[in-house]
């Protein structure tokens, strides 16, 4: 399956230069967060495959009951195609009482909660989120550090994909696409990127 994955940044070539080709072949759509809800519309009405989004640590709109044509898979698991997939926005907390920060404990509470959804799933294929997994391409400021239990929750899960935002490639910190843990392939899908699914580096490790 190919699928586009966004994130943070507007991509100019494929929303202010679109063209119908650009999107030839995407069978689904990921939105990693901080993304306007325009932004996300248009790919929703101009793909004619599934959007679907996870908050950024920015993504106010969505407070304010806007709506996007995508499907917002916040602390849910969405099948599509028989493939199970995962949501959870939100960056690392920096600011107090801020919508969609939250402390290394709070997020663990989330997945906690996820129990009986990863049960009756039998676990997922693909994590989508904002914020990275410690310790993978996460920087060292409070605001840019990845969740401790997001790696955990790979770990134990082991799906093919996790993706995710929050990273900016102009950061100036050595920005890296695509990275492993374990047999999980990680991409960050800052402006925009193509993956296959499963992942071919996943296929050839077994």
């Amino acid at each position: 399956m190919k699928i586009l994955v966004l994130a943070d940044h507007e991509s100019k070539s494929l929303y202010e230069y679109f063209s119908p080709e650009k999107l030839e072949g995407v069978e689904l759509i990921l939105a990693c967060g901080d993304l306007r809800k325009n932004y996300l519309e248009f790919f929703a009405t101009m793909s004619h495959v599934p959007v679907l989004y996870v908050l950024g640590n920015h993504d106010d709109w969505h407070r304010k009951g806007a709506s996007c044509g995508g499907v917002c898979i916040e602390d849910d698991i969405f099948v599509y195609k028989g493939i199970r997939i995962l949501g959870l926005g939100g960056s690392m907390q920096y600011r107090p009482d801020s919508e969609h920060q939250y402390t290394e404990r709070a997020m663990a509470w989330r997945i906690r909660r996820l129990w009986w959804k990863l049960f009756k799933h039998k676990g997922f294929d693909i994590l989508v989120a904002h914020a990275p997994a410690k310790g993978v391409n996460d920087l060292q400021d409070l605001p840019h550090q990845g969740f401790s239990c997001f790696k955990q929750l790979i770990e134990k899960y082991k799906p093919g994909l996790f993706v995710h935002g929050h990273v900016h490639a102009n950061y100036g910190t050595g920005f890296k696409r695509v990275d492993h843990l374990g047999s999980t392939l990680v991409v960050n899908a800052y402006d925009h990127y193509i993956v296959e699914y499963p992942p071919a580096e996943r296929n050839e490790s077994k």
